[in-house]
């Protein structure tokens, strides 16, 4: 089994390999390839690949190249795991917001907006090469924003599945409250990437019992805690949000602390040096403890359950993916792409199949349906461009959602992202 890495110098990689390593049984991988242009990175990277699978006994090649159509050719899944711009333009996205009083995120509201008209055309010609290099291969993507850019994907005709680690990070976090094993505990999952809602925690499956009223009697402070939320807001809605829902349930006061400590994107650098600096140390043959600080917990085990699903030739696999709604979520088009538990496998070589989902209250269905007319608008302007597209999608935003600002917005957008979008 082949396996390419587009992003494969990301300090995300060992996290990763390390999941390969591991879970070896789920997904036994015999070659591996990262690609990236920036020799700096991926040659380390690449290094600490090897040492990390040589020390658990694994014995899949990795292989490294800059070379996009050589190192997916023939494989049987390419992640997609790229930055366009790098953490300098997340730097940026995380601040010109802020002048206008918005929220600086990475993936949400006008920073998430530059990103996508950043990558969509960067992945989908990326998906074109391995469409001719690897004309069956999945392609499995963990760039953001996810759901914009794998509606890009599916709409072009590829074979593909956004992935996310929220879901997952969530699943681990209230089984290890309950006293239950990860497996054991099955998501309600329901919404668009990054703006979604647990709106049951099952015991054992989809039928099973509903354990949220008892997880959010025992833990709801705790719960709440890690998400940045009052406890309140839990237990008015009855349901656990994504952790993204604070930068709408409580806009403004993230625009003010924003704007007193450095940007996640500055430390998020500092971080990658020192990551770097570690890779290099030939001594080095496991992932550092920093790496839990850089973000992505268990992407890795996402990552495996996945693609093993996808390649695999057993029965039914259930996960949260990012695919077409197909009237999941009668309110929204066939077309506009949900994060929900999806059958994976057994799907006879099509793509995931959302399970039925509980009907979505109109207090979420309103947000949800208002993301998507931004998301319609936002992959429109990346495939088009021009101003006029930016703007509709800044005003279409619920986070924007004034002509002046929205304006505002979009002449910083285009000032900011100039050597990134040609008809800008």
């Amino acid at each position: 089994m082949k396996l390419a890495v587009v992003g494969g110098g990301s300090t995300y990689t060992p996290e990763l390999v390390d999941g390969f390593a591991r879970l070896r049984d789920t997904l036994p991988v015999t070659e591996l390839v990262l690609i990236d242009p920036a020799a700096d990175r991926l040659e380390p990277v690449g290094a600490l690949a090897r040492r990390i699978l040589a020390r658990q006994d694994h014995p899949a090649r990795v292989t490294t190249t800059s070379d996009l159509t050589a190192g997916v050719a023939g494989a049987d899944a390419v992640l997609l795991q790229l930055r366009v711009g790098g953490q300098a333009a997340r730097l940026r996205d995380e601040t010109w917001p802020l002048e206008c009083g918005c929220v600086g995120q990475e993936t949400t509201g006008a920073g998430g907006l530059a990103k996508a008209l950043r990558t969509v055309p960067v992945v989908l010609d990326i998906a074109e090469r391995v469409r001719r290099a690897a004309p069956d291969a999945w392609i499995i993507d963990f760039t953001n924003p996810v759901g914009i850019v794998t509606r890009a994907l599916l709409n072009a005709g590829h074979r593909a599945v956004g992935l996310c680690n929220v879901a997952i990070g969530l699943q681990r976090k209230f089984a290890a409250l309950l006293g239950l094993p990860p497996a054991e505990v099955h998501l309600d999952h329901v919404g668009l990437n990054h703006l979604t809602w647990e709106l049951g925690v099952r015991r054992g499956g989809p039928d099973g019992a509903d354990l949220l009223p008892e997880l959010l009697a025992a833990h709801g402070d705790t719960v709440a805690s890690e998400l940045r939320l009052p406890r309140a807001v839990l237990d008015r809605l009855g349901a656990v949000p994504s952790y993204y829902l604070r930068y709408f349930y409580s806009h403004d006061e993230v625009v003010r602390e924003l704007g007193t400590k450095p940007s996640r994107a500055a430390e998020v650098a500092a971080m990658e040096r020192e990551l770097l600096g570690l890779y290099a140390d030939p001594a080095l043959d496991e992932k550092p403890a920093l790496l839990a600080k850089r973000g992505g917990a268990f992407y890795s085990e996402a990552a495996v359950d996945l693609a093993a699903a996808l390649l695999g030739d057993g029965g039914p696999a259930v996960q949260v993916v990012n695919t077409y709604n197909d009237g999941t979520l009668p309110f929204l088009p066939d077309d506009a792409v949900v994060e929900v538990q999806a059958r994976v496998r057994g799907t006879g070589g099509s793509r995931p199949v959302p399970l039925p989902v509980p009907r979505l209250d109109p207090l979420f269905a309103g947000l949800v349906s208002h993301v998507t007319a931004y998301e319609d608008l936002a992959l429109d302007a990346a495939l088009r461009g021009g101003r006029e597209r930016v703007f509709k999608a800044l005003l279409a935003h619920p986070l924007v959602g004034q002509f002046d600002l929205a304006e505002a917005l979009t002449d910083r957008l285009l000032a900011h992202n100039k050597e990134h979008l040609p008809w800008a």
